[in-house]
């Protein structure tokens, strides 16, 4: 089988950052133990069970706040997705040794957002309902920003009488699905100030999936269903390539009847992605002989 080898891919550095600190800080030989992520660091299954082997827990399933209640000592750690001021806060009072491993690209929204609200803008935040990114930057200023997902969140907004109205997104989000809701609420709302803030590799890895799938007969993304980075990467394939294209978790998901008629495969993988997993599909289809169409 012929493979494409979609470049770039996999782990960005606000991934590596955020799994390095964790593995730091499992290390340090002063940190009140145990030692707890609020949370999955990265949306990835496989990078968050790596994580057992040097004594952490993975705390999920419930918003951050909640999971704080279960815990009475040790250590927190903050994931790549950001944390509201609120959670931080509850940490400290309970008396928690805290460390942060928040993206830097994350960090600048929460900034940017607290830094339009104290001047007095009522904030549009295009990002995914559901998402502990969007949450933890609404938790900045409450009152003040309102979650977009799509028209429909925009018809249902109630915004104050505002003279300042200003737009931030989530650093996640496909970027021609954000230009186009993005000129929306420019129609809607002329002279909104726009700050995009879709990250640099969330835009090089889409734009390379798209350009580098068109030549292949199928596309393969790896990586977690729950990874919003990793969904939107299938979704550009599919929508702005044109190219059929399917999530998976590992080589074990790759269904056979993907690959009837097929002579040309592209692979590309999600930001919080290990590399391993990656070049598992691309061996395993690359020692495929290409099966007929009628196979």
């Amino acid at each position: 089988m012929d493979v494409i080898r979609i470049n770039p891919r996999g782990y960005c550095y606000g991934v590596v950052d955020a799994l390095q600190l964790a593995k730091q800080v499992a290390a340090m030989k002063d940190v009140p133990r145990p030692i707890y992520v609020l949370g999955q660091i990265v949306h990835n299954r496989h990078a968050v069970e790596s994580l057992e082997a040097y004594g952490i827990r993975t705390l999920d399933g419930a918003g951050r706040l909640e999971l704080l209640d279960g815990i009475d000592s040790g250590t927190v750690i903050f994931t790549a997705h950001g944390v509201a001021p609120e959670v931080k806060q509850r940490a400290r009072e309970k008396g928690l040794r805290c460390f942060d491993a928040t993206c830097p690209d994350v960090t600048r929204s929460h900034d940017l957002v607290r830094r339009l609200a104290a001047d007095g803008f009522e904030i549009l935040y295009i990002g995914k309902k559901g998402h502990p990114e969007p949450e933890g930057v609404l938790g900045e200023a409450p009152e003040h920003v309102h979650l977009v997902g799509d028209e429909a969140d925009l018809d249902a907004l109630d915004l104050p009488q505002a003279e300042r109205l200003a737009v931030v997104t989530q650093t996640t989000l496909s970027q021609w699905d954000t230009a186009r809701l993005i000129e929306e609420m420019r129609r809607r709302f002329p002279g909104v100030r726009v700050y995009n803030e879709i990250c640099l590799a969330t835009q090089q890895r889409q734009e390379a999936a798209v350009a580098q799938s068109r030549e292949a007969d199928l596309v393969l993304v790896v990586g977690d269903r729950r990874s919003n980075n990793s969904n939107r990467l299938v979704q550009v394939v599919r929508e702005i390539a044109g190219r059929p294209a399917y999530l998976i978790d590992s080589v074990e998901d790759i269904d056979p009847r993907w690959l009837r008629g097929t002579r040309r495969v592209a692979v590309t993988a999600g930001s919080s992605t290990p590399s391993q997993l990656t070049r598992e599909v691309i061996a395993y289809l690359e020692a495929l002989e290409p099966e007929p169409a009628g196979a």
